[in-house]
């Protein structure tokens, strides 16, 4: 008997019934909100804002002047070794010594053999050479990199005087018991001594042109002590009054801001040194005006400078301080204020505006924002909300009398964000820089001290929700 075979039966494959859970698709939905309100934040461009100050703001304007004084060039009488016996910048009085000249060469060699025992530099000596030093430093520009070498020969000089002086001041007797021979020159006048000599020496403000202020030019001699010396050179000259002037550039507006100004306050930074100068306006030799600054005192901290850096300081003005780019304008209905009402049982502010309707004309109360006021005219809103429109006739109170809306002017403000929107406030500029404002303080629909303003009034408009 044949076996059955035996076929495998097909199995149907069990599918598992769908759940949805209703938990996930809230917790997806929730996460899905979650992360657009996220990513919107952060690529929501903030708004920063600034603290209103109280503060000023000085108006300070550089300049690069020339120093003029009433100087007096010496030549030497004969040729030699030159040796000076007074520094630069001290005074010497009438018949003291300043120099002497050796013919020879005897006393050169004498203090050379000398100096190796006494070249010396005192602690005044080391004092002066880095307030020279800081001097340059505090002054230096790259444009003026010529000056390096001005201050190298200084410096050089200085070193070279100081060595020189300690060492003749110790060694008088000694030269006399050497049977060293050289001519001493004493000074003419009383004055103060400086070995600079840079051919500006006679110099007067009548005199100045534009072209001397151009400093690549500029050089000064200054002979160093033991150098060989020709008859009749310049070997130093007196300064014979402590009265000194600044010329400087000023430009047309300068011109009409000085024009009132009889001293201005001076800050010579170089020196750390506040002061006030007698200001005028000259006429210089090639027409144009310049402006000349006279002073009585500190002539001997410029001993050696014939350019000096200055800043002048014209004005302060007192209020709150803001930056200059939180300024903006906009742009107002203006209504005379006896159109102005109070409406019904509120205190809002508003007008009485005709109303056109099928039926006939009409007068409704509308509120609107005031934004200033002067005796002339209330400043209203004229944005997009505005209830008022121009061609809008509006009645005033108590009266037939009718204002058409339509005239318009321009305020300057910033907008204050202290409700968490934009909100346009009158500003008044006191005084201004690049950078800040200083505007009046206790206006009438302004700032207070430590309210928020928007710091670039250009990102944001009037009304605008603030995100911080």
């Amino acid at each position: 008997m044949r076996k059955k075979k035996n076929y495998p039966k097909e199995s149907s494959r069990y599918r598992r019934p769908l759940n949805i859970n209703v938990g996930m698709i809230i917790f997806a939905i929730i996460f899905i909100y979650m992360s657009f309100c996220v990513y919107t934040y952060v690529k929501k461009e903030k708004i920063q804002f600034y603290e209103v100050v109280e503060g000023d703001i000085v108006t300070d304007h550089s300049y690069t002047g020339i120093i003029l004084r009433q100087e007096s060039v010496q030549y030497a009488e004969r040729a030699g070794y030159i040796h000076y016996y007074v520094r630069e910048g001290k005074r010497a009085a009438v018949g003291s010594r300043i120099y002497s000249i050796d013919e020879t060469g005897s006393l050169s060699a004498f203090l050379e053999e000398q100096g190796e025992n006494n070249a010396i530099l005192t602690s005044d000596n080391l004092s002066e050479i880095k307030r020279q030093l800081s001097s340059f430093a505090m002054s230096y520009s790259d444009l003026d990199f010529d000056l390096s070498y001005s201050l190298r020969l200084g410096l050089d000089a200085s070193v070279s005087e100081y060595v020189n002086f300690n060492t003749l001041e110790s060694l008088d007797n000694m030269t006399g018991q050497a049977g060293v021979m050289f001519w001493q020159v004493a000074a003419p006048a009383s004055g103060v001594v400086s070995y600079a000599i840079d051919q500006y020496e006679g110099m007067t403000a009548e005199a100045i042109t534009e072209a001397d202020f151009d400093r690549s030019g500029y050089s000064r001699e200054i002979t160093k002590a033991g150098q060989r010396i020709a008859s009749s050179d310049a070997v130093y000259k007196l300064i014979t009054s402590d009265d000194w002037s600044v010329l400087f550039p000023v430009s047309e507006l300068q011109i009409q801001e000085y024009a009132d100004k009889t001293r201005l306050h001076v800050t010579f930074n170089s020196r750390n040194l506040e002061t006030e100068g007698a200001f005028s306006l000259i006429t210089g030799a090639d027409g144009n005006t310049y402006g000349k600054l006279d002073f009585n005192q500190y002539m001997v901290q410029f001993i050696s400078d014939r350019y000096v850096s200055f800043e002048v300081e014209t004005e302060q003005a007192s209020g709150l301080k803001i930056p200059s780019t939180a300024v903006t304008t906009k742009e107002f209905y203006l209504v005379p204020p006896e159109f102005i009402s109070q409406g019904g049982d509120s205190s809002d502010t508003g007008l009485l505006k005709e109303i056109y309707s099928e039926t006939g004309t009409s007068i409704e109360f509308v509120p609107v924002s005031v934004y200033n006021s002067t005796e002339e005219y209330y400043y209203i809103d004229m944005g997009e909300n505005s209830p008022v429109k121009a061609g809008d006739f509006v009645v005033r109170p108590d009266s037939t009398e009718r204002y058409q809306i339509g005239t318009t002017d321009t305020l300057q403000g910033v907008y204050n964000i202290n409700k968490g929107y934009a909100v346009f406030k009158l500003i008044d500029v006191l005084k201004s820089n690049e950078e800040y404002c200083t505007i009046r303080k206790g206006m009438s629909y302004g700032l207070s001290v430590y309210d928020h303003i928007v710091l670039d009034a250009t990102t944001v408009e009037e009304g605008a929700l603030i995100y911080r």
